[in-house]
């Protein structure tokens, strides 16, 4: 009896060892750098350094084009500035003589700070490029539009719903994060979702902070908005994206909703050409 107790609690140590792991490694995903620059799409760049009110140091691009418009780039969760997708809007911006501005979230890229917070923290980094903006560039700050992708999307609404921007572009925002994150834990990971409330618990207590509820932002929304979701996205289902719609458009004449074909954050890869047109359309139109 004595040894089935002690293996017993053996293996349960073990699991919460598991689970301890799996929170950490959610928490501080692998680094993405690349190797391209904006110079091999024929751009000249600046490297910026920007640092956040709570004092972390950010990196990032400047592209100036020459316009009193800006649009910040925002990034998803474990890749950077280098994602394929910034590196293609990059170009569709540039082609529209929009400047740029594209940076890694905290714990990404060649940024500081020790861990990802899933779009909450990273409001501030966001604040802390547009303060660098608009005291460095501010006859290139007249407007401002932002590009987010999934957590990238999350800081996007937010940041509209506060007002720090005109106009946004969400790509595949999770509008539920835990529900999005099970499915997350189970596709990418192949863990079973039933797993997700236990490593949630140790995920927040190392960041400290709590998901975005996104869905509570809908009824915040005022600034000109554009939602973008694919059919095949294993992580946010169309549906949750037609419910924000629904709810944002009690309060906001300017938001949309595209349902393109693709996987989360791969429409831009499917649909180069359509989705090209649709997000610069909106930008003529609110910027």
């Amino acid at each position: 009896m004595i040894w089935l107790v002690l293996a017993a609690l053996a293996a349960f140590l073990l699991f919460i060892l598991f689970v301890l792991y799996v929170s950490y490694r959610l928490v501080k995903p692998p680094r993405y750098v690349g190797e391209w620059t904006p110079s091999d799409l024929g751009l000249e760049y600046e490297e910026v350094a920007l640092s956040t009110e709570d004092g972390v140091r950010l990196e990032g691009w400047w592209m100036d084009r020459g316009s009193a418009k800006t649009v910040v780039l925002l990034h998803g969760y474990t890749v950077s500035r280098w994602a394929f997708y910034i590196r293609k809007m990059i170009e569709f911006l540039a082609q529209e003589d929009y400047n740029i501005l594209a940076f890694d979230f905290r714990a990404h890229g060649r940024s500081g700070g020790r861990y990802t917070t899933f779009g909450n923290r990273e409001l501030l980094d966001l604040k802390a490029a547009l303060e660098w903006l608009r005291a460095n560039k501010p006859d290139r700050a007249v407007k401002i539009g932002l590009i987010g992708y999934s957590m990238g999307g999350i800081v996007t609404i937010r940041a509209l719903a506060e007002g720090v921007a005109d106009a946004g572009v969400a790509d595949s925002p999770p509008f539920y994060a835990d529900r999005s994150a099970a499915r997350g834990l189970k596709y990418f990971a192949k863990l079973p979702s039933s797993l997700y409330p236990l490593v949630r618990v140790f995920a927040q207590m190392l960041i400290g902070v709590g998901n975005v509820d996104v869905m509570g932002y809908a009824k915040k929304v005022r600034r000109p908005l554009l939602i973008i979701v694919g059919r095949q996205d294993p992580l946010v289902k169309v549906e949750e994206a037609e419910e924000f719609l629904s709810l944002n458009r009690r309060v906001n004449p300017n938001v949309e909703l595209w349902v393109g074909e693709g996987a989360h954050v791969r429409i831009i890869e499917v649909e180069p050409d359509e989705y090209r047109e649709r997000v610069l359309d909106f930008l003529r139109a609110h910027l």
